[in-house]
Order: structure tokens, then sequence, then C-alpha cells
């Protein structure tokens, strides 16, 4: 019986651990990236600010640090035209779908300067991570309609 016990609580904690595919994802993203370029799946001129904090435009050239075995990081806005400086996060990456290897990735601002008003976070989809290249994905509603922001990062 007591054999049993304890076989039953070593399959409950390993079952309670993160995936083999997310642990390989937070080891990959670990590091400095840089956010490259900002594109819509649609053509046309749009308004964007990412993350409640500033437009595509400042958010490009951007460079961002990862670090995974606290879940925290920090992004810098490096373009003299905008408010430029550190900004602080929390992410989660949590898997979807293993066949697909898509995920989502929760961002949260801590930040109070930068923080937006609500303490919201941002759902993300981690639609490509290699060892040089990560690509996030958003989808939100424009005119009521879906409409697709990929975040293009270079490590």
């Amino acid at each position: 019986m007591r054999k049993a016990i304890i076989l039953l609580l070593a399959i409950s904690l390993a079952s309670c651990g993160a995936s083999k595919t997310v642990r390989t994802s937070k080891k990959v993203i670990k590091g400095d990236w840089t956010l490259n370029s900002i594109t819509y799946d649609k053509s046309g001129t749009y308004n964007v600010t990412l993350l409640n904090d500033v437009s595509k435009a400042c958010f490009e050239g951007s460079t961002w640090q990862f670090v995974p075995n606290n879940n925290t990081g920090i992004y810098t806005i490096n373009s003299t035209d905008c408010s430029t400086g550190e900004r602080h996060f929390v992410f989660t990456i949590q898997e979807i779908d293993l066949e697909t290897g898509l995920y989502d990735f929760l961002l949260k601002p801590t930040n109070n300067k930068y923080k937006s008003e609500s303490n919201q976070g941002f759902r993300l989809r981690l639609t490509s991570l290699s060892d040089s290249v990560m690509q996030w994905q958003q989808t939100v509603s424009v005119d009521g309609k879906p409409f697709t922001i990929s975040m293009n990062f270079n490590k």
C-alpha cells in the first residue's frame, strides 16, 4: 500500500511540471532579441499602439531581454522620437497544440509608469521560435473583422 501511495504521489508531481516542449521553448527564448519589424495581414495605414505603450514605429528596433527562470523580461524603446527607456514585464508560455507548435504567450507589464490603467496582460500567439528568429501574432478586431499583427524578432 505504501509503495502505491508513493507511486501515485510521484506521478502527480511529474504531471504538474511544464511539458518538454515548453521547457525547450523557454531555453530558446532566453537572452537578447531585437524587434525588427511589425507587419499586418491587411494592407493599409493603421494607427496601432502596441501593449498600451507606444506606436509600431517606436517598437521597431526595440531590444528585448527574456529571463525564463523567473519569467521576467525587459524591453527597451530606443527610437529618439518616442518615449524611450526600459519597460519591465512578466511572461508565460502556455502550450496550445503540440502538432502545430503554436503557443499562447501572455505578457504583462510590471512598470507602474508604463502599466495600463486596468493592469491587464496581453495574450499573443508565439507562432515561430528558433535559435535566431521569433514571431508573435496578435489578432484584434477592426471594423468587426479579424486583424492580425505580426511582431518579428531576431536574436
